[in-house]
């Protein structure tokens, strides 16, 4: 190949890479500004958990904040040809670290698990799983999908509590969903 085809080639992925981090930027964004509307309904949250190498991660975003710098200030090209690394840059510098704050646990309309924020009405099913934390697994009620949320071992207590008064109140309601047994659906949790 000349070196023709390996430069567009190159451009071509860095323009896919760039639209989806600019998909990614725009989902947590999108969340970030779900949550300030949310956080004043809070009723026991905790900031979200960091992944691992997180550390890596923001020196990844260093580094491309560093090559967007270089190819638009020293090289002088132009912006849209550091897109796919500038979308990668607040990916791991900006978004990330926000997607962070958000407040993992219960609001009064529902709970924001793992990947985003599930309203009571839509849940079908909840059911906890031990492991090294304990996870709360949330059972969508229309659809095969399933959302975790690791609750801290201080929070456990007060959260089955929580889910116990929602269930009781039937802010969450299983039954016609599932095989009705004849017991308390708040005994599920």
């Amino acid at each position: 190949m000349s070196g023709i085809d390996i430069s567009t080639t190159l451009r071509f992925v860095l323009l896919a890479l760039g639209v989806g981090f600019l998909l990614a930027n725009l989902r947590i964004f999108v969340q970030f500004l779900r949550f300030l509307r949310l956080r004043s309904s809070a009723l026991v949250t905790w900031p979200g958990r960091k992944p691992p190498l997180y550390g890596m991660l923001l020196a990844l975003g260093v580094v491309l904040g560093g090559l967007v710098f270089f190819k638009v200030v020293v090289q002088q090209q132009t912006p849209m040809r550091a897109f796919g690394e500038g979308m990668m840059f607040l990916y791991y510098a900006y978004a990330l670290p926000l997607s962070m704050r958000i407040g993992r646990g219960l609001y009064e309309d529902g709970i924001w698990a793992e990947s985003g924020f599930v309203p009571y009405s839509k849940i079908g099913g909840l059911s906890w799983r031990d492991g090294r934390e304990i996870e709360l697994i949330i059972i969508y009620r229309l659809r095969s999908l399933a959302r975790p949320l690791a609750v801290p071992q201080a929070h456990y207590g007060e959260v089955r509590r929580l889910l116990r008064d929602k269930i009781a109140s039937h802010d969450i309601y299983f039954t016609g969903r599932a095989l009705d047994l004849g017991t308390d659906e708040r005994d599920l949790v």
